[in-house]
């Protein structure tokens, strides 16, 4: 990534986190916490990596982007709103009476979105199920998935791990969210993670650790994960809950918690800052 490419990403990160923070405080209350922590990841997905087009959101050979985490849901609308799947607009009416921007995501109501989320530890195994059959329609499009920290205590998630691994699904890529706070505490209270990386790469896939706010780090990952042939790949992204906010950086209770629009704008002028 060459410095003007760098520079772009991390403009493109900072308004994911402007208007998620503006359609938050909006509403009033959401899960801004884990929202912003995926900002980056988003940023270089939708700045670079993922193919899809924003006139035709359902197209054959788009890449797919699972969020299995669909809490964070307001970030993803962020990015998709800002290369243009729907009008800017909407982000007001984030989960308000009507809106096509629930608070979870919906892929019956939101342009862009793949698949319907928040029922958490799910995400993964059916993004496990559209690279098998991506695979045997001989479609060459990557599936994406994003999944949270917390949700890893979930037993699902090991058993897609295996599967994705026996089938060889290297058109799926990964990324785990470990900003090491879930909504009953930090997920080292709750239930020690150890290691992700050697347990991804005990289930046999490709695993790595990255700072998941260095937006050159993130593409050298993906970029290196889709040069595999034979493995999936498990991103395991160091993140830190509700990065960029000055009112809930690395604070447990910033999983879902009251923002007041006063909040929100002194937030986004200390991020313009």
């Amino acid at each position: 990534m060459n410095p003007g490419e760098r520079a772009e990403i991390e403009a493109f990160a900072k308004e994911i986190r402007k208007l998620t923070i503006n359609m938050i405080g909006e509403l009033g209350v959401g899960h801004i916490g884990g929202a912003l922590s995926i900002a980056d990841v988003l940023a270089v997905l939708y700045g670079k990596h993922l193919k899809a087009d924003p006139t035709d959101p359902r197209a054959a050979k788009r890449d797919r982007l699972v969020l299995s985490k669909g809490h964070a849901g307001p970030a993803l609308y962020a990015a998709l709103a800002s290369r243009g799947f729907f009008p800017k607009e909407w982000l007001s009416t984030l989960n308000k009476g009507g809106s096509n921007l629930p608070s979870h995501c919906d892929r019956n109501r939101t342009p862009g979105i793949d698949m319907s989320t928040g029922s958490l530890g799910q995400g993964l195994s059916a993004a496990c199920g559209m690279a098998l059959s991506l695979r045997i329609d001989g479609n060459p499009a990557t599936v994406f998935a994003i999944i949270g920290d917390g949700e890893s205590d979930e037993g699902q998630n090991w058993e897609a791990a295996m599967f994705a691994a026996h089938r060889k699904l290297s058109n799926l890529i990964a990324f785990t969210d470990f900003n090491n706070a879930q909504i009953d505490g930090t997920t080292e209270e709750i239930v020690s993670l150890g290691s992700l990386s050697a347990k991804w790469a005990a289930f046999g896939w490709n695993a790595v650790d990255v700072d998941g706010h260095d937006v050159a780090a993130l593409d050298a990952a993906i970029t290196a994960a889709k040069a595999s042939k034979d493995k999936p790949t498990m991103i395991v992204m160091r993140t830190i809950k509700g990065k960029g906010c000055s009112f809930c950086e690395g604070m447990v209770s910033s999983h879902n918690m009251p923002v007041t629009r006063e909040m929100a704008a002194e937030a986004i002028a200390a991020l313009g800052a």
